[in-house]
């Protein structure tokens, strides 16, 4: 019998038993009905592959690289808030295990540590998470610290402009922390109709307003690459090429914003085709099998984060948990590359996998079918 879980979903039921339960349901939870939530496991498992068979599969490489940085796997982690919620070492463990497995952490501005704190614990890449402020001075003192500490791409979170309807949270009456990284900043409290975002900390100084000319400017005026998180259209994607960053997260934020969109993955095709190699694509979004993160390189992602997974790994076992977790979906992906006979990352490519039975083509649709 194995001694630990086996699978992300093992995982998470042991997680559920150690965190509290307002914590969990704001970890686990989504917009409204969390139809999107269910609806990405759905599109997922709709994906078929289609393997090829004798390949010279014995080499297998799962290295590759993003931002010009080698990784040892096209997997990353989310830029996700508040880590103590799982682990008392927080975003600490968090990085120590991104750093052991030799891929990129994504700090969330809203973490439980200060970037600094976190990143003299880095011994891997790390990128910084952030917002557009109101204050535009404030934008650019966040990200130049980021800068200043070791990080070499900033995210820009695109999609979270207004508070969200979370009813777990609303029913658990659930308020959380701010974020060290704020301490210094006069913000006053947030709340709403919908409930305190918490544990994301007070929204008054994000900037509803921002456009793309906004994007541009803080491209223009940092030195680390822009990542735009939150893109769910080919324009979009696009866009962002056209006004200075460097690559894109297609994202529908876990489904925690706005409920009934698209799984992320339905739309990756359109943003890879949309930007046209200008610049890099990633994909977040029910990361939870090996065969996910091959799914979504097929289509053109060049690497994909997880978010909810990591506090999963964190609250079972820590560092080891985080990294146990990774471990499992990496070995995943390795299985199944070799299965469908593409060794290294550069060979995964659309012809292994389809949504629509070949058998269809065997019985077209008459007026007289029945």
């Amino acid at each position: 019998m194995a001694d630990g879980p086996v699978n992300i979903f093992e995982y998470e039921e042991l997680a559920k038993e150690r965190i509290n339960k307002p914590d969990y349901d704001y970890i686990a939870g989504g917009a409204t009905d969390e139809i999107t939530i269910r609806r990405t496991r759905a599109v997922l498992d709709s994906i078929m592959l289609r393997p090829n068979m004798m390949v010279d599969i014995s080499q297998r490489d799962l290295s590759t690289t993003v931002l010009g940085q080698p990784i040892n796997l096209p997997l990353m982690l989310d830029p996700a808030g508040h880590h103590s919620m799982a682990s008392d070492e927080a975003e600490i463990a968090t990085v120590r295990a991104a750093g052991a497995m030799g891929t990129v952490m994504v700090l969330s501005s809203h973490a439980s540590r200060t970037l600094e704190d976190v990143a003299a614990e880095a011994s891997g890449p790390i990128w910084f998470q952030q917002y557009l402020f109101k204050d535009r001075e404030l934008t650019l003192e966040m990200a130049n610290r980021a800068e200043e500490a070791g990080y070499s791409a900033l995210c820009l979170t695109a999609d979270a402009k207004v508070p969200p309807k979370r009813e777990r949270n609303i029913r658990n009456n659930y308020v959380g922390g701010v974020s060290p990284n704020y301490s210094k900043i006069d913000m006053g409290t947030h709340t709403s109709t919908f409930g305190a975002d918490a544990p994301a900390g007070p929204r008054d100084i994000r900037d509803p307003a921002a456009t793309w000319e906004d994007l541009d400017w803080l491209a223009s005026n940092i030195r680390l690459p822009v990542v735009v998180k939150g893109i769910m259209r080919g324009d979009d994607g696009r866009r962002c090429a056209e006004y200075g960053a460097k690559g894109v997260i297609v994202s529908n934020h876990g489904g925690r914003y706005l409920d009934t969109t698209f799984a992320s993955i339905e739309v990756l095709p359109e943003v890879v085709d949309q930007v046209e190699g200008r610049i890099e694509v990633y994909l977040d979004g029910g990361m939870r099998r090996g065969t996910d993160i091959l799914k979504a390189l097929a289509l053109g992602a060049r690497a994909v984060l997880m978010g909810r997974p990591l506090f999963w790994g964190l609250a079972v076992d820590g560092e080891a948990g985080l990294r146990a977790v990774i471990t499992l979906l990496r070995d995943e992906l390795n299985g199944a590359m070799g299965m469908c006979g593409r060794p290294t990352i550069n060979s995964i490519d659309r012809n292994i996998i389809g949504t629509v039975s070949p058998l269809l083509g065997l019985f077209p649709q008459s007026a007289d079918f029945r």
